[in-house]
């Protein structure tokens, strides 16, 4: 059997088992009894399971299939992922830009505390990282890809090459990677670098594809303690000397004229051109995961591998904005973030709202290691089968903004409340007084088209998010700005 075969077959086993685990998390959640419920939040007992956690750059949430995209994407792969495991359907970023959203997943710290308020800036060597932490427990931690968390000059090339040891945020065992991907490599050739610091090229082959190549590599090898292996695309996002996503030969074809979303279609953006190629990006990383859990099925690794896809930030195709993120709008914030394997089996949607300063803490308790008590995220392995502990979750993230503006925001299920610097200036992680810029009304607007800012009648609902912004910036470690009331509707 050829490898594309191998691969249809596959994808087609792996949509029929979604198909009959059941095509609605919704549907399959309320089918399961309380039992089952708290069956499904267990532990796993025995071997401790190994982790692939599987990041794609600047990946739109709605852009799963599973999670309810209503026109041209294909996914799948991650639709039976979804169908088999658990989906996080409400998961933001807490910083939407790479550098920063990746020093908070990793520390579950914000970026301001983790030390990368914006792009450039290394992570703070002292904190507990959620590779670190697996390794105390007995795991090898290994990454393929991108990284985006050691200090780097755009303007000077000699900062962007290999990644010091002590810069990789306890990624001490297998590392195949480069800080910025997009400076140093371009779709279809370029270079990472291996652990000692030696480059490691490919020509002709699209990036996508190589690095799962060296994933799958990774995945034969035998493994002699549990692994957690960190695979990190750059795809979708933008290649950033071309100023577009570029998809894989062919694949921008398929997706002429496609669906728009709903929150782009009445803005004027890059989504009219650069759509197809987003799709065609979209499709390389389905079929790349399911290339990788193809290779864990063949290993016999599925059963004892807990499988995670996030993203670390959405995109808006500069309707918002400048560039293609930095905004606290959903388009920005709001990440898949999907789960399969132990403690996680049995289709199901979790509606609290997440941040990703939440997936570390869930995915060591997951596996029954120690949270660190200085991180500021909570684990959402309880959500799973504890109707008390979904009572109890507070449903509100902290967004901190940088580079396009200096902001402060507070996502929760039915509001999106955001204060901003409104001289422009970005070159501090934060100032002493904000004013309102946005506010939108998730229930009634969800593709926040009206900007409720300044509104008389909205006044009761801004004082009180207002309020519980200052909460959360002070749990934050972050001095209590002063807040300037919006005197005008814009």
């Amino acid at each position: 059997m050829s490898e594309n075969e191998g691969r249809r077959t596959f994808l087609k086993n792996s949509v029929a088992a979604a198909l009959a685990a059941g095509a609605s998390g919704i549907a399959g959640a309320k089918a399961l009894g309380a039992r089952e419920k708290d069956a499904a939040a267990a532990k796993p007992v025995g071997p401790r399971p190994n982790i692939v956690l599987y990041m794609a750059d600047q990946f739109r949430m709605d852009f799963v299939g599973a999670n309810g995209h209503n026109g041209s994407t294909r996914t799948p792969n991650l639709d039976a992922l979804a169908a088999r495991g658990k989906n996080f359907v409400h998961t933001v970023t807490n910083q939407p830009v790479c550098g920063p959203s990746r020093a908070t997943f990793f520390s579950s710290r914000y970026a301001t505390e983790a030390g990368v308020w914006e792009n450039g800036l290394a992570l703070d060597r002292s904190l507990p990282t959620l590779a670190g932490e697996l390794r105390k427990a007995g795991y090898t931690s290994n990454l393929i890809g991108k990284w985006h968390l050691a200090a780097v000059d755009e303007r000077d090339e000699n900062t962007m090459g290999p990644v010091r040891p002590e810069d990789r945020g306890g990624f001490l065992d297998l590392w195949e990677g480069a800080n910025t991907p997009e400076l140093v490599s371009h779709p279809y050739y370029g270079k990472i670098w291996d652990r000692d610091g030696r480059p490691m090229s490919y020509h002709d082959q699209y990036r996508v594809d190589f690095l799962t190549d060296r994933a799958v590599r990774f995945l034969r090898q035998r493994q002699e303690q549990p692994f957690f292996l960190f695979i990190s695309q750059l795809e979708p996002h933008q290649q950033n000397d071309m100023h577009r996503p570029v998809a894989p030969h062919g694949y921008r074809d398929r997706y002429l004229n496609p669906w728009v979303p709903r929150d782009l279609r009445h803005l004027p953006g890059t989504w009219q051109d650069q759509l197809p190629d987003y799709y065609g990006c979209i499709q390389a990383i389905d079929e790349s995961v399911g290339r990788v859990r193809q290779t864990l099925e063949e290993q016999g690794l599925a059963e004892n591998t807990i499988f995670a896809f996030v993203s670390d930030h959405g995109c808006h195709f500069m309707t918002r904005n400048t560039e293609y993120k930095r905004s606290a709008h959903a388009s920005s914030l709001r990440v898949p973030f999907i789960v399969d394997g132990p403690g996680f089996n049995g289709s199901q949607q979790i509606q609290e709202v997440l941040g990703l300063i939440d997936v570390a803490p869930t995915l060591l308790d997951a596996v029954g290691v120690p949270i660190p008590a200085s991180w500021k995220g909570r684990s959402a392995f309880p959500l799973i089968g504890d109707a008390q502990a979904r009572s109890r979750w507070s449903n509100q993230q902290l967004i901190q903004i940088s580079e396009s503006l200096t902001g402060r925001a507070i996502h929760t299920k039915d509001w999106t409340y955001c204060v901003a610097d409104l001289s422009g200036k970005t070159d501090t992680p934060a100032v002493d007084v904000y004013h309102e810029y946005q506010l939108y009304d998730e229930r009634n607007d969800p593709h926040e088209l009206v900007n409720l800012a300044g509104r008389m009648e909205y006044r009761a609902q801004a004082k009180e998010l207002r309020e519980q912004l200052l909460q959360l910036l002070a749990q934050a470690g972050e001095s209590a700005p002063d807040i300037q009331t919006a005197k005008v509707y814009p």
